[in-house]
């Protein structure tokens, strides 16, 4: 069994950028809006921030009320998406539940869409058109390819649906001519799916839903999930599943900091294949 160091993986990743933006024109810039005060959002927020001085970027950070308007916020992504001294952007979720989060992720200009997850950023990942992609799915396909893991042909069990990981990550999955299975919460039968499957990929969020008898021996099984339990930070696949694995991924450092490493990838992206046209 070979384990999949997504943080390894990153570290690498961010020396390598750490180079490519000190060679730019200019300082690149990166805007992160936080609504609230969100314990874990915050911990998120100064862990970028302090990524953003690492890589020799200007992080600025743009922390509104909790009962900030959705009209306010979305002022403030216009003034930025019109400031040239800003290069990326980057709204930290969740927002408070009066503030409508897709209107928010549509509102910013797909060329500072760090995240990806404008429906532009979408339909173009969709569409096979060049796009900033969502960073976990972007993550996970880092992670395949540093690792030499060939998809073609491949039968893969993906339980997530969602429009931030399970659908860009179907779209660039078939893209690598894997056979893709895309299971949900309302799938009957999950164990018919993974037992089958040469690769299983679990975002659901339920701390040990995968166990060893779900996957047949020397699958790959891809680890999204991320719950906590007795203090602890752990991920939807059971220990046991280590054992039966070809490769795997950790729970934390695994796909947790691949998803960081192409949020800077995204802007460097952003950087020189959008805005320097």
């Amino acid at each position: 069994m070979t384990i999949l160091d997504g943080k390894k993986v990153s570290n690498e990743i961010l020396e390598d950028l750490k180079i490519k933006f000190a060679s730019l024109d200019k300082k690149a810039g990166f805007a992160i809006i936080w609504v609230g005060n969100n314990e874990a959002s915050g911990i998120y927020v100064k862990n970028k921030l302090k990524k953003c001085e690492k890589l020799g970027i200007e992080g600025k950070l743009y922390h509104l009320e909790e009962n900030t308007k959705e009209e306010e916020v979305l002022e403030l992504i216009d003034k930025l998406n019109n400031d040239d001294s800003v290069n990326g952007i980057l709204i930290q979720s969740p927002l408070p539940r009066h503030i409508n989060e897709v209107n928010c992720f549509n509102h910013v200009n797909y060329k500072k869409d760090v995240d990806g997850f404008s429906n532009i950023s979408a339909g173009n990942l969709t569409l096979g058109n060049p796009s900033l992609i969502s960073c976990t799915p972007k993550g996970i396909m880092y992670l395949f390819d540093y690792y030499h893991l060939d998809l073609e042909g491949k039968n893969v069990c993906l339980i997530n649906r969602s429009n931030i990981v399970g659908k860009p990550l179907f779209n660039l999955l078939i893209k690598k001519n894997a056979t893709v299975t895309m299971c949900h919460s309302k799938t009957s039968n999950l164990e018919d799916f993974t037992k089958k499957a040469d690769i299983v990929i679990s975002a659901v969020g339920k701390p040990k839903f995968i166990t060893s008898e779900m996957i047949k021996d020397g699958a790959i099984v891809i680890d999204v999930g991320i719950s906590r339990e007795n203090g602890k930070v752990i991920g939807d696949v059971d220990s046991e599943v280590f054992e039966k694995a070809s490769y795997i991924t950790p729970v934390p450092g695994g796909v947790g900091p691949m998803t960081i490493a192409m949020i800077f990838s995204n802007l460097y992206e952003a950087i020189t294949k959008y805005q320097n046209k």
